[in-house]
């Protein structure tokens, strides 16, 4: 209600209104007046509230002294009425445009307040902004992982295909794969054979370890029962698969036995089947062969390669392969024939990789002739993603034996070119290295 408004009424409201004096007139005023919510906040500067302060006295002041006369002013026959009325409403306007600046600057000086100022102001910490990625740029970018996700997969389903097609042309339709390789109904049969004959095979070599530890490894210092055992769990499971390999130029070692002389027997590799055609070729010897320390993992095996001292390397650990080469050259030392494959590693095409020199090393420091084997076809019979031989070695795998290559007057190189040339000479063109 406006003060001009209550004296322009009627004499009753008119009275009404003015018994409520210039105070309540005063506080109606202000409230039509549109004051910003910051202007009220907590939080100021101690120089401004003390500025707002000394503006509130003042307003009191002269609020006081126009209820004063206005009170006189309101009295009858006053000529002062018109007049007093109008000076209050220009000191009610003045003071509502006061409270409106103060409200405007401290409106501004909360904007202006760094976000990690704290203390009296009691602004909050600044939050770095959200920048939202670019919707069309990760929809491409979704799209493009979908695509080669899909890809991908469509990549291992072809190969997955693929490869149960080999199997199936490999082994027959009732061939299958497993996480630990392919299978079918001959090679079941053989993992089964296998595994009755591990069983006495294991039980014989505990018994060997037994009397080497009751012995203090005095008795068979040369391992050869180990290797005797050995020997029959790989031939009666070669006879039993009918897997016996077919042998060429063999009387070459029977005459070399006679020179009771040791040697390093070296192979081509490229099946798990190559071990025991190695082994049926050198016959009933006392021979330990050079193999990789994983192997020394696998159930039953790694037991006979302990128990038989196996030379082992481990190809990660320099000392181990000097370790190595001192008890290899020991063994040809005490006439004991040594068996290594000197690629270092199975060939998955089958075609003759090229020799690693350390292999012939022993051999050369202890000045013993390297004899060359060629094991021909042990991949068609058991390839490297097949658990067991999917059909038997006799008729399709063999084992050529070559010359004896003297070490003396050659260097290592030249130890390892030899006895290359005479393996490959001994193997068919599918399995010669790709020129």
């Amino acid at each position: 209600m406006r003060l001009v408004d209550a004296v322009t009424q009627p004499r009753g409201v008119r009275q009404h209104h003015l018994r409520r004096g210039p105070t309540a007139l005063l506080a109606e005023e202000v409230d039509e007046v549109s004051v910003p919510a910051s202007a009220n906040e907590a939080g100021k500067e101690d120089k401004s509230v003390d500025s707002t302060n000394a503006r509130v006295d003042d307003h009191v002041s002269k609020e006081s002294e126009a209820s004063v006369n206005l009170t006189s002013a309101m009295e009858p026959g006053s000529d002062h009425l018109h007049r007093s009325l109008l000076e209050a409403k220009l000191e009610i306007e003045e003071n509502a445009n006061i409270r409106n600046r103060e409200g405007s600057i401290d409106s501004t000086q909360k904007k202006t307040v760094s976000p990690s100022t704290d203390g009296a102001l009691g602004a909050k910490k600044s939050v770095p902004p959200i920048i939202l990625p670019d919707t069309k740029e990760a929809g491409s970018s979704l799209n493009d992982a979908e695509t080669e996700l899909d890809i991908a997969s469509k990549r291992k389903s072809d190969r997955k295909l693929e490869r149960r097609n080999l199997i199936r042309s490999e082994g027959g339709i009732f061939a299958f794969d497993t996480k630990f390789g392919a299978l079918n109904p001959f090679a079941i049969y053989y993992g089964l054979v296998s595994i009755l004959l591990g069983v006495f095979w294991f039980f014989a070599l505990t018994i060997c370890d037994i009397i080497y530890f009751i012995t203090g490894n005095r008795f068979d210092r040369m391992r050869r029962i180990p290797v005797f055992i050995n020997h029959i769990w790989g031939t009666l499971l070669m006879r039993f698969s009918h897997c016996y390999p077919e042998m060429e130029n063999r009387e070459i070692l029977m005459n070399f036995y006679k020179q009771n002389r040791a040697a390093m027997f070296v192979a081509n590799h490229n099946s798990w089947m190559d071990i025991p055609f190695m082994g049926a070729t050198i016959g009933w010897r006392n021979y330990k062969i050079v193999a990789k320390k994983e192997l020394e993992n696998v159930p039953i095996l790694g037991r006979a390669i302990k128990c038989a001292k196996n030379v082992v390397v481990d190809r990660s650990d320099r000392r181990s392969q000097l370790q190595t080469l001192k008890a290899g050259m020991q063994w040809l030392k005490d006439g004991v024939h040594l068996c290594t494959f000197p690629e270092g590693t199975r060939s998955r095409s089958g075609c003759v990789l090229k020799f690693k020199n350390g292999a012939f090393k022993m051999a050369y420091k202890m000045n013993a002739p390297i004899i060359p084997l060629s094991i021909v076809a042990s991949g068609k019979v058991m390839p490297s993603h097949w658990l067991f031989p999917f059909r038997p070695a006799h008729g399709v795998a063999k084992v050529v034996v070559h010359e004896p290559v003297e070490t003396e007057g050659k260097s290592e190189e030249e130890l390892a070119n030899a006895a290359r040339d005479a393996i490959i000479s001994g193997l068919p063109a599918d399995q010669r290295p790709e020129k």
